[in-house]
C-alpha cells in the first residue's frame, strides 16, 4: 500500500481480502494532507473548459435537475447558498496534484483505475441516494458530509428522473465525513452523501473492464511507464 494512505491500519493484502468488492470502510484522518489540493474557486475555473465534462445538480422540491457545461464561474458564484452541487470529472488529466492523489491508490491494479470527479456542495447539496456498480473511494476535502449508506436489494430506480436516484432508499449506517476522512463503497452498495456545510468532495472510481480494454489498458500503463 502507498506510504502516503493508511486504511484503518490495514494493509493493502488485509484490506483487498475483507473489504474490496465484499463491504464498506470509513478510514479517519487517511489523507488528510491531500484534501486540500482542489479549492472551490479552482473547480468553478475547471467547470468552465471545454475538455473537461461538468455537471450542475440541483433539486427543486422532489424534482431533480441537471445541467452539463461548460459553466461561467460567474454564474456559479451567483448560485443560490444551498440546494446544489458542481461535479467535474477527470480533474487527474489537468491537476498535477490530483494525479497524485490517484497514485496513492496505486495497490489496485492500473487497469482498474478510472479517474478523479471533484464535487463542491454548499449546504444541503448532494446528487440523490443511487449505486454504482463499481468501486469507489470518497475522500473528504473541506467541509463536512454526511454519508448514508445501505446494502438494500432493492435497486429500483425513480421512473423519468435525469439521475440515477433510488426510488425506495432505506438507510442502515449513517457516518459524519471531514476533511482528510476516506469512505471505501463496494459496488452496488447504496449511499446518500449531503453537504452539512460548504464541502468538496473527491470520488475515486474504479471499473471492471473486459478482456479486450484490460489489454489496451496494460498497453497504456507501458508507454506511461
Amino acid at each position: 500500500m502507498s506510504e502516503a494512505l493508511t486504511l484503518g491500519g490495514l494493509t493493502a493484502g488485509e484490506f483487498l481480502r475483507r473489504y474490496w468488492q465484499k463491504k464498506p470502510l470509513l478510514a479517519r484522518g487517511a489523507l488528510a494532507e491531500r484534501a486540500g489540493i482542489v479549492q472551490p474557486g479552482t473547480l468553478f475555473s475547471l467547470a468552465g473548459r471545454d475538455d473537461l465534462e461538468s455537471r450542475l445538480v440541483r433539486r427543486e422540491g422532489r424534482r431533480w435537475r441537471v445541467r452539463h457545461g461548460p459553466f461561467d464561474p460567474r454564474e456559479l458564484r451567483r448560485l443560490p447558498r444551498a440546494g446544489w452541487t458542481l461535479l467535474v470529472q477527470g480533474v487527474n488529466h489537468v491537476l498535477p496534484a490530483a494525479q497524485k492523489l490517484l497514485d496513492a491508490f496505486a495497490f489496485i491494479p492500473y487497469a482498474r483505475l478510472d479517474d478523479l470527479m471533484v464535487s463542491y456542495a454548499p449546504r444541503g447539496g448532494g446528487v440523490g441516494p443511487h449505486f454504482d456498480s463499481y468501486d469507489v473511494f470518497l475522500l473528504q476535502g473541506e467541509g463536512r458530509r454526511r454519508w448514508r449508506i445501505s446494502r438494500q436489494r432493492d435497486l429500483a430506480l425513480v421512473d423519468g428522473a435525469p439521475l440515477r436516484i433510488l426510488r425506495r432508499f432505506r438507510p442502515a449506517r449513517e457516518w459524519e465525513l471531514r476533511s482528510g476522512d476516506l469512505l471505501y463503497l463496494p459496488p452496488r452498495c447504496a449511499h446518500d452523501g449531503i453537504a452539512l456545510s460548504d464541502c468538496v468532495t473527491y470520488s475515486i472510481g474504479f471499473r471492471a473492464p473486459g478482456a479486450q480494454e484490460l489489454g489496451a489498458r496494460f498497453l497504456e500503463f507501458l508507454q506511461d511507464e
